[in-house]
């Protein structure tokens, strides 16, 4: 038997409103595999918020199924789906939302936090974390210190840290220069692994381009889905 999607979206809409409802996805199907660097590309109401929230199960579809590895995640309870959250995905958004008054390895660890581990081990992943991003020597920096890149990567860094199957990005070059979003593309281009996969929002056509499929979403439908190249440990072509 071969192996379920890390995580898949079964004819899903989701529905706001009463009164008059709004369409934000009509029946969408979409399976991501392991190894995937994914891009979700469209215009301002095209529905990609809404599916970055529900592939980030911080939503649920009004109708249809998520399943994360085959779960359905609405047989979970609230508190089993921000466990599953917090163990399988991993967040990355435009804002960097990083703590001032600590540095960039403590804002890193503060994603350790409930999670049963020593003070040390924290530090040590966090530490970890950084090198891979390429900010071991930016580890003692507060965040008033670094760039926006380097903001941007130590949020990375603080996504990865937990070791998640899926690391999901909302608009994560949208606050920075060109200089700096080639590099924190760069990072997310290296994240992808035979287990891992990544997934992006991004309203920007070059920087869509860089993953290697591409979806493009229009009226909360996808419009088209597009191999770009060759994906690490998946099967999907």
């Amino acid at each position: 038997m071969t192996a379920p999607p890390l995580l898949e979206l079964d004819r899903v809409s989701r529905v706001y409103g009463d009164g008059v409802p709004v369409h934000a996805l009509r029946s969408v199907s979409l399976a991501i595999e392991p190894g995937e660097f994914v891009s979700i590309v469209g215009p301002s109401g095209s529905g990609k918020s809404t599916m970055l929230g529900l592939l980030g199960l911080l939503d649920l579809p009004t109708t249809g199924t998520v399943r994360v590895s085959g779960t359905d995640v609405a047989t979970l309870d609230d508190r089993h789906r921000s466990q599953l959250r917090g163990r399988a995905i991993g967040f990355v958004f435009q804002q960097f939302h990083l703590i001032g008054h600590l540095d960039a390895e403590a804002n890193v660890a503060t994603a350790l936090l409930y999670r049963g581990l020593r003070p040390a081990e924290r530090r040590e992943r966090a530490r970890e974390a950084l090198a891979r991003v390429g900010l071991a020597d930016r580890a003692d920096h507060r965040p008033v210190q670094l760039s926006g890149g380097e903001q941007q990567r130590v949020a990375i860094a603080r996504a990865i840290v937990t070791d998640p199957l899926l690391v999901l990005a909302d608009e994560p070059t949208g606050a920075l220069d060109s200089a700096n979003a080639a590099k924190v593309m760069e990072v997310f281009a290296s994240l992808h692994s035979p287990v891992r996969a990544v997934v992006l929002v991004t309203h920007d056509p070059a920087i869509a381009a860089t993953a290697h499929r591409r979806i493009a979403m229009r009226d909360g439908s996808i419009v088209a889905d597009e191999n770009l190249g060759t994906t690490a440990g998946s099967s999907h072509a």
